[in-house]
């Protein structure tokens, strides 16, 4: 629904604007197409591995840190990115930003003993 409508349909959940990350399968090499919830910072989309707050990372995760180029589809329009994930005082604020845009994060970090990665998608010209 959200690509057929170019995300005027399904374009947020609780509030939270969505995009749909493009990776490419480790283990398959197969295109994999993963709607998420992001936080907009300057010309970066932020992102979080929380699936859930289950004990695993979830597989675009581990996609991204075996090919941190990837795509994003917003609005209809996919654009390159390239993947980094965001340490110390950077993932603590963006940490906050992302709680107060969706407290359910909070939660899925009490879930699990694993660190949630939050993950910055910068633009890839």
């Amino acid at each position: 629904m959200y690509r057929l409508s170019g995300g005027r349909l399904v374009g947020r959940i609780a509030g939270s604007p969505i995009l749909v990350l493009v990776t490419t399968g480790r283990k398959t090499g197969t295109e994999r197409h993963t709607p998420l919830l992001y936080l907009p910072d300057g010309e970066d989309l932020v992102i979080v591995a929380s699936n859930g707050g289950t004990a695993s990372h979830p597989a675009w995760y581990l996609n991204l840190r075996s090919e941190p180029r990837a795509g994003v589809t917003l609005g209809g329009q996919t654009m390159p990115v390239v993947a980094s994930e965001a340490t110390g005082d950077d993932k603590q604020g963006l940490w906050e930003r992302l709680v107060r845009m969706y407290p359910g994060y909070a939660g899925y970090q009490r879930k699990t003993d694993r660190e949630i990665p939050v993950i910055r998608l910068h633009p890839d010209r």
